[in-house]
């Protein structure tokens, strides 16, 4: 117990001078953005084009701040109190608490941008006419019955694609229409830079690009990590077309502001790791934005040399997929939909427990330390009708990557038994 103590005293010590130099880096990186945006992008709107063809419609590429967006933006996204919030010096960069005044209207923005990847398969939908998201569709003649999946945070289709789609029945195969896709702003789905990325924007997606095209009437639902938000706001507005419900590690904190939300999620430590990592990727947008630059702009370099060090094609394909998003879509969606959703999901999950009987699984790893098991018990003491499965030896990737065949099964059957 007291040498407990003594490493939680030396962590928030170590803590209280890492993230105050990390404070100090985010403000000076804010304005070598600045200066590199404005020279590189004022350049690009001087040439009024781009080396990137961009699709006629400009729903995508420019998004109009409807009032609706407008509420939907965290207050995360902008309110970050950090040591240097406190100087005189305090501007949005440095995190103080007043937001930035939108104007109602378009934006103008290259997509993508100079910092993102402008490869074929990282642009690919700036060349397509069709503003969809990436859909991965298996079906067969005889379907009855469709289940969608929706992936996580910073993650893609191949989630699913490569783990648990292989190793379905012949049956499943047969008996169900599984569709997979990427979400707006990651893996092969348009990244538009002037995107707010905002809760309701995912889903207008998903209705468009899924739900409309595949004619999905009713459906099962598998979701993993923040993908979970998604598919429980999907519940709650149309409650009678879901058939099912399998939530992953799903991140539904207890009701509080956003910010609260945001300290639970990332509360500033280096130790462990892990947490450190989110602190870093919620606190710090410039920080995160140069991260992104190195990684996710040459990820074809870092592929190339994750090819020559493993032969493991999954983790190939799993560690592919975490490189294909850019730091303005990560960014926006970890704010406005993992820390937006806060206020919302007391709602959400009053109307799903109200308003529908469909069963629920939940599904969650005993060493999953990115997503706590008290969100579980969130989710399940408000909707009692919800089973919960905490797995032993388990992590927030492993519940699904590290049993797949099994995993599979469990569905299988936990659909069978809907009918």
């Amino acid at each position: 117990m007291f040498l407990n103590k003594i490493g939680g005293l030396v962590n928030e010590f170590i803590s209280v001078i890492v993230f105050s130099f990390l404070d100090l880096l985010d403000f000076l990186l804010s304005y070598v953005y600045k200066a590199l945006d404005l020279l590189i992008e004022s350049e690009w709107k001087s040439r009024d084009s781009s080396n990137i063809p961009v699709p006629e419609s400009k729903s995508l590429v420019r998004i109009t701040c409807s009032k609706r967006q407008l509420e939907e933006i965290s207050n995360t996204l902008y309110a970050r109190p950090t040591l240097l919030s406190k100087l005189p010096i305090s501007s949005s960069e440095t995190g103080n608490q007043s937001n930035p005044k939108f104007t109602l209207g378009f934006r103008t923005l290259p997509s993508p941008r100079w910092s993102d990847c402008h490869c074929k398969t990282c642009t690919s939908w700036c060349c397509s006419m069709k503003e969809t998201l990436f859909v991965k569709a298996i079906s067969s003649q005889e379907v009855q019955e469709d289940v969608v999946f929706i992936h996580g945070f910073i993650s893609s289709s191949a989630l699913w694609t490569e783990t648990l789609f292989p190793v379905f029945s012949q049956k499943a195969r047969l008996k169900y229409r599984m569709l997979a896709f990427d979400l707006l702003g990651f893996g092969r789905s348009p990244k538009p830079a002037d995107s707010l990325y905002t809760l309701s924007e995912h889903l207008d997606m998903i209705h468009d690009s899924v739900l409309r095209p595949y004619n999905v009437k009713s459906c099962h639902i598998v979701a993993h990590s923040m993908g979970c938000l998604l598919a429980l706001a999907l519940a709650a507005a149309n409650p009678s077309s879901i058939k099912s419900l399998t939530l992953i590690a799903p991140p539904c904190q207890s009701s509080g502001s956003e910010e609260d939300a945001m300290r639970r999620l990332a509360p500033r430590r280096v130790w462990p790791l892990l947490s450190f990592g989110v602190s870093v990727a919620c606190w710090y947008e410039h920080i995160s934005r140069t991260v992104c630059l190195v990684i996710c702009k040459n990820h074809r370099i870092w592929e190339f040399i994750l090819k020559v060090v493993t032969a493991n094609r999954l983790r190939i394909r799993l560690i592919e997929a975490f490189f294909l998003h850019t730091h303005n879509a990560a960014w926006h969606t970890l704010h406005n939909v993992i820390c937006g959703t806060s206020r919302k999901m007391e709602e959400y999950l009053e109307k799903v427990r109200k308003q529908s009987k469909f069963p629920i699984t939940i599904i969650h790893g005993e060493r999953d330390v990115l997503v706590p098991i008290e969100c579980c018990y969130n989710v399940q003491s408000r909707v009692p009708r919800s089973k919960l499965r905490v797995l032993r030896k388990r992590d927030h990737l492993t519940v699904i990557v590290g049993r797949c065949h099994a995993l599979a099964q469990e569905l299988e059957e936990f659909w069978n038994s809907c009918e």
